[in-house]
């Protein structure tokens, strides 16, 4: 039997088994080894906020409508980062073989049976671990947003949590030429931030006050309040890039103050597509890339950022943990 991590219902975690599927042509099978929690994105469908359990995405439209929700509970198998080994290969498969170790995205489970055109060409690359690559989409997101910013050299660049996405982004946009400046509420991720290349982090409060004007601001917590802390510390005509997502309404955010008055540019970063204007030359499998090319090369390094391997058989105790104790954890990673 294999095994899969499903929410049952808002706030209950649990690992349940389930029957492995034939390998069909033209697919692969992987054992995971490794498969990260996203303590932003899948704690909005642990919790049960996530829009899609509420509203139904128009995915031709693009639209969310008032309709049936689209996803309901058992959410099963919701994770987005994984990475493990190639055990089986279809005889018609080629450029994959037995014992490849590969990073992709086929949620929190101990198998998967996966077509080989979404692993081909995602062997781990020299110099990255089976660990390392579990960061793979986080360090995109991460990446997309350091896009998105549009950074200059020497610009001077807030970045608004600092967690592991924030913090990630904090060394991308210090190798991209920023003097980056972060804002957390957790004492120990403000430390870990001047480790990861910043040069001075604020707590919440009258940090938009003391690091005004910034050129550009960067907001990767998804908390309402934040966003509008990125657009007052900009000055007139910057740039605030919105990373984080949001639930609900926008409780805290005062659209009719600095953002009118100083003419802010609000720019929305998500990891389903590239900045519109790079989308000849860059993509999301290049963004993914080139954040383990990195790695290997030694320029970012995301292991330390591991405070918690959890067997996948306490993976309840995970989300416990990320949902009442955040301060507590940077990245949770599943073993299995």
């Amino acid at each position: 039997m294999a095994r899969v991590v499903q929410f049952s219902a808002p706030r209950v975690a649990e690992v349940v088994d389930f029957d492995p599927p034939p390998l069909p042509p033209g697919h692969v099978r992987v054992r995971t080894a490794y498969s990260g929690i996203s303590a932003g994105t899948e704690l909005t469908a642990y919790r049960g906020t996530n829009p899609y359990l509420t509203r139904t995405w128009d995915a031709d439209a693009r639209i969310f409508r008032d309709a049936e929700a689209g996803v309901a509970f058992p959410v099963v198998g919701w994770g987005y980062s994984e990475s493990g080994e190639v055990t089986e290969v279809a005889d018609d498969v080629a450029g994959l073989s037995v014992g490849d170790q590969v990073w992709g995205i086929w949620g929190h489970r101990s198998e998967a049976v996966l077509p080989a055109d979404k692993l081909t060409g995602h062997q781990l690359p020299t110099g990255v671990s089976l660990a390392a690559a579990s960061f793979t989409r986080v360090g995109a997101i991460a990446y997309n947003a350091i896009l998105s910013a549009r950074i200059t050299l020497g610009d001077v660049v807030a970045i608004y949590g600092q967690g592991v996405i924030g913090l990630l982004a904090t060394r991308l946009a210090t190798l991209s030429g920023a003097q980056v400046v972060t804002i957390d509420a957790v004492e120990a991720r403000r430390e870990e931030s001047l480790r990861y290349g910043a040069v001075a982090s604020f707590a919440p409060g009258t940090a938009a006050e003391q690091i005004h004007p910034v050129d550009t601001a960067i907001e990767l917590s998804g908390v309402y309040p934040a966003l509008h802390e990125a657009i007052r510390s900009v000055g007139v005509g910057g740039r605030v890039v919105a990373s984080g997502f949001y639930q609900g309404d926008g409780t805290g955010l005062r659209l009719g103050e600095e953002f009118h008055h100083n003419r802010v540019e609000l720019i929305s970063s998500q990891i389903g597509g590239v900045p519109p204007e790079l989308a000849n030359r860059w993509s999301v499998d290049r963004l993914q890339r080139g954040f383990l090319e990195l790695v290997g090369r030694g320029a970012v390094d995301p292991e330390p950022l591991i405070t918690h391997r959890v067997p996948v058989e306490a993976a309840a105790d995970a989300y416990v943990l990320l949902d009442t104790r955040p301060g507590d954890a940077l990245q949770v990673v599943l073993e299995f």
